[in-house]
């Protein structure tokens, strides 16, 4: 049965669906996860996984459109997840001054340990999207999704050359927001 089959047949509320629906998307969820976690070790890729998971299995949350879109809905959630996560432990540790380094491509972010690089990724993002939504769409695609150019590409329609482009664009525009928050 097609991915797109089990989200229908799942969003009709039967546990039997959406426990099939869990089981063939969960190693892609997982693989998500462990991307937007990147050497954060505040929250695990499992637990990342079953939240966001938990969110997404009510019939009400599965009105998406195909694959590309629920995995893209899937990746915004965790991401929300760890962005929320990050917050409560740095208000947790408010005043200890939490430290920003430089974004030299979105696609290859190390995350620091205590999500300050995340949050700074994230502040960055809504600027983009408030000034360019499609280049902010592809790096949610690309870095929170986890999807190459040809994935992406697929998910918002666009050419590979637009894409290209757009990611530069997009790529530059995150590095320019980011460092002008460093000292």
């Amino acid at each position: 049965m097609e991915l797109t089959e089990l989200i229908r047949a799942a969003r009709g509320g039967a546990q039997a669906d959406s426990d099939r629906l869990y089981a063939r998307v969960y190693a892609d969820l997982r693989r998500i996860a462990a991307g937007q976690l990147r050497g954060q070790s505040l929250l695990g890729a499992t637990s990342l996984v079953h939240e966001a998971y938990f969110r997404l299995a009510r019939p009400d949350a599965l009105a998406v459109e195909d694959r590309q879109h629920f995995y893209a809905v899937a990746a915004l959630a965790m991401r929300q997840i760890v962005l929320n996560h990050v917050r409560a432990q740095q208000a947790i540790k408010r005043g200890e001054g939490a430290v920003i380094t430089t974004l030299d491509a979105a696609d290859q972010l190390a995350v620091s340990e205590d999500g300050a690089d995340l949050l700074a990724l994230d502040a960055a993002l809504t600027q983009l999207a408030q000034a360019e939504p499609r280049l902010a769409k592809l790096v949610e695609l690309r870095f929170f999704g986890g999807m190459n150019l040809e994935e992406a590409g697929a998910a918002v329609g666009l050419s590979p050359t637009t894409l290209k482009r757009d990611w530069r664009k997009a790529r530059a525009f995150l590095h320019a927001s980011i460092s002008a928050e460093l000292p």
